[in-house]
């Protein structure tokens, strides 16, 4: 069971990125600005950056997330979004002798499959532990650990880096695993920053058309209700 929490956030995330944004037109400095701006002012600017795509200024906020319950597959594809700040757990340090590890649901639903995955994760603990027994250390005994090897994370992006996440990882073509994990991020970035993250999520869902083309899932009309305007 994927487990996320938004640890921390910028303090007032659409003002930060309001007050940005009206610097870049007025001649009044930053602290200024912040303390001028209304809430109709602010919740105006955001929406207006948001639907014009200036995306710069929500650069200037950031989100932190403690994620727990997920494969070793699933960081691997999550560490290729470069514009992020990461902090894995070790399996140099940590010992793995009663390792966890995910299941794939479509293994999971068929019982001959599901028996060979679970004997094979009971052989693999088995073979690391002999190993750990035999004076190997644990950096060298983790060679043999799965791809299914549950893992815990701390993942930092800025609101920008963020929306691409969502942009990708939202998407029905998106791996399973990493789908679930963007959907988790999303819902409570949109309760910490509702503005920004109004209509965030898969590619159609944020721009009302599908960038995927020949390669569409075919569910266009079903992801567009998402959209909330």
């Amino acid at each position: 069971m994927i487990k996320v929490k938004l640890l921390e956030h910028t303090p007032n995330p659409e003002r930060v990125v309001a007050m940005a944004a009206r610097l870049c037109y007025s001649a009044s400095g930053a602290e200024e600005l912040a303390e001028k701006m209304s809430d109709e002012q602010v919740e105006k600017l955001v929406a207006k950056i948001v639907q014009m795509g200036h995306a710069s200024t929500m650069e200037h906020v950031s989100f932190t997330f403690g994620i727990e319950g997920v494969s070793r597959v699933l960081t691997h594809q999550l560490v290729r979004h470069r514009l992020a700040s990461y902090s894995q757990q070790s399996q140099r340090y940590v010992a793995e002798h009663d390792f966890e590890y995910i299941l794939p649901p479509s293994i999971g639903e068929k019982p001959e499959a599901r028996e060979k995955f679970e004997a094979l994760m009971q052989q693999i603990r088995s073979t690391y532990d002999e190993l750990a027994d035999m004076g190997v250390p644990r950096e060298d005994a983790r060679y043999v650990l799965a791809n299914a090897t549950e893992t815990k994370i701390v993942v930092t992006m800025n609101a920008r880096s963020l929306m691409h996440f969502f942009n990708l990882r939202c998407c029905n073509r998106a791996q399973w695993e990493i789908r679930e994990l963007a959907y988790k991020m999303l819902e409570q970035a949109k309760a910490a920053a509702p503005l920004l993250f109004k209509n965030a999520g898969a590619s159609c869902v944020a721009t009302g058309h599908c960038p995927e083309g020949a390669m569409t899932c075919g569910r266009f009309g079903e992801m567009i209700k998402m959209r909330t305007e």
